[in-house]
This record gives C-alpha cells, structure tokens and sequence, in this order.
C-alpha cells in the first residue's frame, strides 16, 4: 500500500514538472506607435448624423518604433459602439517579418487592452495582448505582450 502511495505521489510530481514545463514559455514585448497625424482614420457616418453607433472608422497609417523610425504599416477598422466612450475594433499591424492582428474593444481615452488574435510569418501561432494607449497628439502607443510556440 505504502509503495502504491509512492508511486502515485511520482507520478504526480513528473505530470506536474512536464505540464510546467510545458507552459512556460518566454513573453516577448513590442512597442510600436501607430501615426494618425498624417493619414487620419477616415470617418464613415452610417445612420444618425454624426458620431452615433455603427459609425465606422477606417485607417491605414504608418506604424513607428519608439525612435519614430517607420516599420510598417498600422490598418483596419473600427465600428462605434459608445458614443464619446468606446468602439469595437480589428486591425493588422504588418511588419517586415509578418503581420498580428488584434481585435477588441478600443477606448477613446486612455489605455485600452485588446487581444492579440493571430499572426503570419513570424507571428504564426502568437497569443497575448497589447495595451493600446491614445496620447492625444494623434498617435498610440501600443505595447504588445506575446508569446510564439
């Protein structure tokens, strides 16, 4: 009995090393900043006149590193759910190596945290989230948080 005890409590221990070392991988952290300054997103007014919810927001902007030095494009769209609070949003930001695409709800101030939903090239298989930031001079401070397998 005593050595069935033993042997179950190893069995136990090894599950748990190999499921914690299954999982553990390292999280990796991109800043980027996304350019409205220049090529605002274009506002599509869809029912009430002005902003009102279903309205669109589409861009494609220059995506920037943190020394404002261009690296790719930041593209998608927004629909707006919350007048003056939030809208529902999904855009790729494309890089040189591939592109992530993220989807969730954006606020019109503040930080904002949005998932991180997929990836090509290198970003194949990606998982985590990016805090999206407004820093009211036209631009966002985006700072993704990611695995890769």
């Amino acid at each position: 009995m005593h050595a069935d005890s033993t042997f179950r409590t190893s069995i136990l221990l090894v599950g748990s090393m190999l499921l914690m070392g299954c999982s553990q991988t390292d999280t990796r952290t991109l800043v980027t900043i996304a350019d409205a300054r220049v090529h605002k997103a274009v506002f599509v007014d869809t029912g009430e006149s002005g902003d009102s919810p279903g309205d669109l927001f589409v861009f494609d902007q220059p995506l920037l590193d943190g020394d404002m030095n261009a690296i790719g494009n930041n593209s998608g769209i927004c629909i707006r759910t919350l007048v003056g609070h939030s809208l529902q949003c999904q855009w790729t930001l494309t890089l040189e190596d591939g592109a992530i695409q993220v989807a969730g709800r954006e606020f019109d101030k503040g930080t904002s945290s949005i998932a991180i939903v997929g990836g090509t090239g290198t970003y194949v298989g990606i998982s985590g989230q990016m805090e999206s930031t407004n820093n009211e001079d036209g631009t966002f401070t985006q700072v993704l948080r990611y695995r890769l397998p």
